[in-house]
C-alpha cells in the first residue's frame, strides 16, 4: 500500500486552527502502518465527547465548537479519518472500503482506551461512529446524532439497490452545480449524482463541495478544508467516500453489517439526540428512524438546527454545542 502524508507545513495558520497534534498508529489488513491524528482539548478529568467528521472534511470542521464544548468542562477528541486532515491517505481508492474506516476507528478507539463516551457524529461520521457503537456498546454514554444516516436492507431494501445499480451506469458524469440542482429539486437518485461527481469528474473540488452543501464563501475557510490535500493524488479517501455509502448491489455485505448494527442500536437504552438541520439537502428527514428505533431518543428533547446547511459545526456552532450541553447536562 502506498501511503502519503500531508506537509505539516500545509496546516501552518490555519484560521482558528490552533491545537495540538496527537498521533496514533493502527494497521491496515495487510499490514501497513497508518498513522490518524486526532485532537484532544479539555481538562482530562473532563466527560468525554468524541467527535467524528464526514467527507470531505477533517477536524477543522469542530474547530469553533471544541472551545464552546471545553469551556463548559468536557475532555473533547476530534480524529482525522484515515484519507483525511493529517492522517495517513492511502494513494489508490482501492484501499479503501467501509469496514477498513471501520476497523481503522476501532483499533483507534481501543489504544486511546475511551469510555463513557458521549459520540457526536455527522456525515459519514454517522456511518463509521454508529458502528463502533455497536462494537463497544459499553464505552458509549449518550449518542449525538446529525444530518447522517446508517443504510440498511430496510432503508434499501434489494429491489430498491437494484433499481439504483441500473441507473448508475446510465447518468452523465455531472458537474457539483449539477449536483447541487438534483438535490434541491430533490429528484430521484440524486445521491447518485454526488457519488458519480466525486468518483469521475476530474475536476472534483473541495472548494465546490462546501460551497454546494453549506454555502461557504469565505476563502481563508476554504483554503482551510483544502489544506490537507496539496494535489489530487492525496484525494483517493475523499473522492472514495461517497461510493461506499452501501446503496448499490455490490454493498449488500456492507448493508448487512449495518443491519446488525441496528440490531445492537435498537437495544441501546442510554440517551439519544438527534440535531438535524432543516435544510440539509442530503439527509433532511432522516432524524426519524434514529427517533423511532432506537429506545434511549424516547422522552429526549430532539432539536432541529435552522439553516445550517450540511456542515452544521461550520454554520451553527454555537446552536450546535449549544444542543450537546444541554443534552449532558440533563441526562
Amino acid at each position: 500500500m502506498d501511503v502519503l502524508r500531508t506537509p505539516d507545513t500545509r496546516f501552518e495558520n490555519l484560521t482558528g486552527y490552533n491545537f495540538a497534534p496527537h498521533y496514533c498508529e493502527v494497521k491496515a489488513d495487510d499490514g501497513t502502518p497508518l498513522r490518524i491524528h486526532y485532537l484532544d482539548e479539555g481538562p482530562r478529568d473532563g466527560e468525554v465527547i468524541l467527535c467524528l467528521h464526514g467527507q470531505p472534511s477533517w477536524s477543522y470542521l469542530y474547530r469553533k465548537m471544541i472551545p464552546l464544548l471545553t469551556g463548559a468542562g468536557y475532555r473533547v477528541l476530534a480524529p482525522d479519518l484515515i484519507g483525511f486532515g493529517k492522517s495517513d491517505k492511502p494513494a489508490a481508492v482501492e484501499d479503501y472500503s467501509y469496514s477498513a474506516h471501520v476497523d481503522w476507528m476501532a483499533q483507534w478507539l481501543q489504544a486511546v482506551n475511551l469510555t463513557d463516551i458521549t459520540l457526536v457524529c455527522q456525515d459519514w461520521g454517522g456511518l463509521i461512529g454508529l458502528r463502533m457503537v455497536a462494537l463497544f456498546p459499553e464505552r458509549f454514554a449518550r449518542l449525538v446524532v446529525a444530518n447522517t444516516g446508517l443504510p440498511d436492507a430496510t432503508t434499501m431494501p434489494e429491489e430498491m439497490s437494484a433499481m439504483l445499480g441500473a441507473m448508475y451506469p446510465q447518468l452523465p458524469i455531472p458537474s457539483a452545480t449539477d449536483v447541487g440542482d438534483a438535490f434541491k429539486a430533490g429528484a430521484p437518485g440524486a445521491f447518485l449524482f454526488w457519488v458519480k461527481y466525486s468518483a469521475e469528474n476530474p475536476d472534483f473540488s473541495i472548494h465546490d463541495v462546501f460551497g454546494l452543501l453549506s454555502g461557504i464563501e469565505d476563502d481563508a475557510v476554504l483554503n482551510g478544508y483544502e489544506a490537507p490535500y496539496p494535489d489530487a493524488s492525496y484525494l483517493a479517501g475523499a473522492r472514495k467516500f461517497p461510493s461506499l455509502v452501501p446503496l448499490l448491489p455490490e454493498h449488500k455485505a456492507e448493508r448487512e453489517k449495518n443491519d446488525a448494527a441496528w440490531k445492537v442500536l435498537e437495544g441501546f437504552e442510554k440517551p439519544v439526540l438527534t440535531a438535524f438541520t432543516d435544510d440539509d439537502p442530503v439527509t433532511r428527514g432522516g432524524e426519524k428512524r434514529f427517533q423511532d428505533t432506537i429506545p434511549g431518543a424516547k422522552g429526549v428533547a430532539h432539536v432541529t438546527i435552522h439553516a445550517g446547511g450540511h456542515f452544521l459545526q461550520e454554520t451553527q456552532p454555537e446552536a450546535f454545542s449549544k444542543a450537546i450541553i444541554d443534552f449532558m447536562k440533563t441526562t
